[in-house]
């Protein structure tokens, strides 16, 4: 199994077009290539996961933040802490690849693994991406829809939330005049033509399009098919930044803040109170998300938990609802657990590729406790 195969499986859940536009995702260092031994993943890259890279045989690291987010200007090997870095994954042979804003987006991707981790029900994005798709519409014969409907859905058209194979299908009469030069499956050139059709009509995210019309065109019978491309400003139920949902039952926030504290494992953390003295509806979003605070409380949370907060977006919460900066390391640190799954899962039994999950802390952020002057 090569590298790439395990980079492709991930982009299938969390594609690199729907990260943020400024971010750095995928192949950072090495190549993709490689033949797969084993494989580490973490929140950060350091010289510590490298070691432990080396010593569990790994050759490939998935890191959730890019090593390389701004560009590099200079390998500054005596001085620069990335660039010794990249200077020790050279050497050791180990390809690096980032899952970042893409993996914020995805569907059980950072903050759907935050709400889990919180025990969250009906669990669905705060707010959806959108204008991410396309309407592809074909005119296919009847006898060849099957075929061509085929190539689509197994391209990635089709769609929508947990459903696949999805589209609607309208029959019609399609006519042609071929050309001398012309050479049509059906009917015969230089003749007035009419062909029972049927419009085949399909949802496409932009970073499958290609592959889709490629495949579609492929699998039809038509040497000159017709097909229109229709842009979409729809919300995508797919992809989104966020996540809501629901607490079995409700609690005061008292037992609500000793709740987050023990299921995040955080030490400490800041919040602001909110309206309410009882906390069921509960968003999130993993990271830096405070800029959703108005989306958190248009739909109507009791408790929004993110990080990265201000002073002043803490004033701006107060009394409207519960905002609690549990830590960028705390609340995305649990999205490696499904990462993990699914790895395993692909890798299946049938090699002896293992994955592993980096065993000690990147997080930077330490503690200082007052009363007893500890760290």
């Amino acid at each position: 199994m090569k590298c790439s195969e395990i980079f492709e499986y991930l982009e299938k859940w969390a594609p690199e077009e729907i990260a943020w536009q400024n971010d750095n995702v995928g192949l950072q260092v090495g190549s993709d290539s490689r033949d797969l031994k084993n494989i580490i993943i973490c929140l950060d890259v350091d010289m510590n996961v490298i070691e432990q890279a080396i010593k569990k045989k790994c050759n490939l690291i998935i890191s959730h933040h890019p090593l390389l987010f701004h560009k590099l200007r200079r390998i500054d090997i005596g001085r620069d802490k990335n660039s010794m870095v990249v200077e020790k994954l050279i050497k050791n042979n180990i390809t690096l690849y980032s899952a970042h804003t893409n993996l914020d987006f995805a569907k059980d991707g950072v903050s759907f693994e935050l709400a889990k981790k919180l025990k969250l029900q009906n669990i669905k994005f705060l707010t959806s991406l959108s204008s991410n798709q396309f309407k592809l519409s074909v005119f296919v014969p009847e006898k060849y829809l099957q075929a061509v409907t085929d190539a689509i859905f197994n391209s990635g058209g089709g769609e929508i939330g947990e459903y696949s194979h999805c589209s609607f299908r309208t029959k019609g009469e399609g006519t042609f005049f071929g050309s001398v030069k012309s050479k049509p499956a059906l009917g015969k050139k230089q003749r007035d033509e009419k062909v029972e059709e049927i419009k085949l009509e399909v949802l496409v995210s932009s970073w499958n399009l290609k592959n889709v019309i490629s495949a579609m065109l492929k699998a039809h019978p038509y040497e000159e098919p017709a097909y229109d491309i229709y842009p979409l400003v729809n919300s995508d139920v797919n992809t989104g930044a966020g996540a809501i949902g629901e607490l079995e039952t409700s609690m005061n926030v008292r037992n609500f803040l000793a709740y987050v504290a023990d299921r995040l494992n955080a030490e400490n953390f800041r919040f602001t109170k909110g309206r309410n003295v009882k906390i069921k509806k509960v968003a999130v979003c993993g990271g830096s998300g405070s800029d959703m605070l108005n989306s958190a409380i248009k739909e109507n949370a009791d408790a929004f938990i993110t990080a990265d907060v201000k002073y002043h977006t803490f004033q701006d919460a107060s009394g409207k609802i519960l905002l609690i900066d549990a830590g960028h390391y705390e609340t995305e640190i649990h999205s490696l657990n499904e990462v993990e799954k699914r790895l395993k899962d692909f890798i299946g039994k049938k090699t002896n590729i293992k994955v592993f999950k980096y065993n000690g802390s990147t997080n930077p952020i330490l503690f200082y406790n007052k009363k007893n002057k500890e760290m």
